[in-house]
């Protein structure tokens, strides 16, 4: 929600705080492999796209068409409920991110409720982390976890055995996606390693050209912004005092977040312990 109509400081702390019960889900990869979602689908195009089980960007296409009109009111999307549902189980990850992020527009939806419970167990960190944001929408306490895992460092893992080699400095940022290194196994090509998440390259654990085994810790990444204040907004809406000290230690500016990140986490950090405390 924008803040930019607020002129003075009290104004903007309350907008801040508002902006916490809109839906609150990362924005989809609406340019997932270079493709736009927001040329407008008819009717028939939506169901058909949404079952092209041969084109999954026209599924997405549909899922971005179907979020619109929930943001708009239109119930009539309430009959692609089920279909939604059963891309939550979807074999590609952009897929499952993109129905999460629906689901999330509709918090009185039981059959939606359950199928985000389910994705808080994805693989993919990317699903989870939109699961719970879209949970959080429904005040369901089960999101906590990966909320406040979302506020700490993601700690990325040799996939196998192999000789490795970094391609970024620390300090660089990453998106999802990114090439981080690539592991030599013997094979005629090298594994390669990609961030899951976007973020910052913050630590190398091992260097370079070490042999790795599986599941070895090979690099750290600090948390991407929008990703701390997305799980901010939402533990404004289910945080506990158990997740204080996550919320507390961005209270304070610093350099390396954006001005909204303090705000956010004291408004956060107020809510709750109002909650805790009762009318």
């Amino acid at each position: 929600m924008p803040v930019s109509r607020a002129s003075k400081p009290g104004n903007r702390a309350m907008v801040l705080g508002i902006a916490t019960l809109a839906a609150m889900v990362l924005v989809p990869y609406l340019y997932w492999r270079g493709t736009w979602f927001g040329r407008p689908l008819s009717i028939q195009q939506i169901e058909q796209y949404l079952n092209d089980e041969k084109n999954p960007r026209h599924i997405q296409h549909a899922l971005v068409q179907i979020s619109q009109k929930l943001d708009r009111g239109d119930r009539s999307a309430e009959k692609w409920y089920p279909r939604i549902a059963v891309l939550a189980g979807h074999p590609v990850a952009e897929l499952r991110v993109t129905a999460a992020w629906v689901m999330g527009r509709d918090s009185h939806s039981e059959l939606f409720h359950q199928a985000l419970g389910v994705l808080l167990r994805d693989p993919e960190p990317i699903v989870r982390r939109n699961a719970a944001l879209a949970l959080a929408n429904f005040h369901d306490a089960a999101a906590r976890p990966e909320l406040r895992a979302m506020l700490e460092p993601y700690t990325l893992r040799a996939p196998r055995e192999g000789v490795l080699t970094y391609r970024l400095k620390v300090g660089e940022m990453v998106n999802r996606g990114t090439l981080v290194a690539r592991l030599e196994t013997g094979e005629k090509e090298p594994t390669e390693v990609r961030a899951p998440l976007p973020g910052k390259l913050e630590f190398k654990m091992v260097s370079d050209g070490a042999r790795m085994k599986q599941n070895e810790e090979i690099v750290v990444l600090a948390p991407s912004p929008d990703h701390v204040w997305e799980a901010l907004r939402a533990l404004y809406l289910v945080g506990t005092p158990e997740d204080l000290a996550a919320v507390e230690k961005f209270t304070l500016p610093a350099s390396e977040w954006p001005e909204r990140i303090a705000q956010q986490a004291a408004l956060t950090s107020q809510q709750i312990r109002a909650r805790a405390h009762g009318p």
